[in-house]
């Protein structure tokens, strides 16, 4: 073999203060900055979901209270025309507990008598529901007017 044919490979001694390039990796300090950080953004997640659960369950209690109010309302409807008169009761779904209150009035007793309306055979049908969610209460209010069909003028 010649002299040219032969090629000689030297590797570079590694040396205390000399840093090869083969031997690259991450600091202590990049890598408790970069936890750091995963763990900030991690907690803006965590906030988000938090949130998300907690109006999800406000809009479960809501929609509960909303089936309440039409379920007492169509109990007041169902047999025609309603009484006048106030009624009543506690409900529980789903571990909350919901108080109601039917109200039926005459129409002539609202504000008719001030516009001097002819309201004679309309009621007033009020429904509220109030519920406890966290230091305060709730409510809702649904309102209809229900004519009397007996009568023809």
């Amino acid at each position: 073999m010649s002299e040219s044919s032969i090629t000689n490979h030297v590797t570079p001694e590694l040396h205390p203060g000399h840093q090869s390039s083969i031997a690259k990796g991450f600091t202590l300090i990049e890598v408790v900055v970069a936890l750091a950080i995963v763990s900030i953004a991690l907690l803006g997640l965590l906030k988000l979901h938090l949130i998300s659960i907690q109006t999800a369950d406000s809009a479960q209690v809501m929609s509960q209270a909303v089936l309440l109010a039409q379920q007492k309302m169509t109990e007041a409807l169902c047999h025609g025309y309603p009484q006048a008169g106030t009624r009543a009761g506690v409900a529980e779904a789903d571990g909350s507990q919901f108080t109601w209150r039917t109200e039926v009035t005459d129409a002539r007793a609202l504000r008719a008598r001030q516009l001097d309306l002819n309201l004679r055979g309309l009621r007033q049908l009020l429904v509220e529901v109030a519920w406890q969610r966290g230091s305060g209460e709730k409510h809702l209010q649904m309102t209809t007017y229900v004519a009397d069909n007996g009568l023809h003028e």
